[in-house]
């Protein structure tokens, strides 16, 4: 299986699922089908929104589940904000209690660095 790829190879437009059919039955049906905003993510892209969700965004546990830093959590996690037309960190600058402590925590483990705490700490 392939995900529904949501812009034309030839002209670049938006492309609409119009055709359905059933794997068991073969019975088909034709329309015009809304695919809806996660259509256009790539599979890690989803991947990582499935662990996201099972976490309940608990950037923590993400990094025990998938074996990554906060920060690299983060990036992949603004690159799907991103491809989803939003653009990351417009609406909270100011970092939760949560994701202080994270960093903090990141920086005496030395996963990052002092400037990127900073930066991290300042812009999040």
């Amino acid at each position: 299986m392939h995900p529904i790829p949501g812009e034309c190879p030839v002209c670049k437009g938006e492309l609409v699922v119009t055709s359905l059919a059933c794997r068991q039955c073969d019975t088909i049906i034709q329309g015009r089908f809304f695919t809806g905003p996660f259509a256009n993510l790539t599979n890690e892209q989803l991947d990582f929104l499935e662990v996201f969700v099972k976490n309940e965004g608990k950037i923590t546990h993400m990094e025990k589940d998938l074996g990554l830093s906060y920060p690299t959590i983060r990036n992949r996690l603004h690159e799907i904000v991103r491809a989803l037309g939003y653009e990351p960190g417009k609406e909270s600058a100011i970092p939760t209690e949560e994701e202080r402590r994270q960093i903090l925590d990141d920086l005496n483990e030395g996963k990052i660095t002092s400037e990127e705490a900073m930066r991290m700490l300042s812009q999040n």
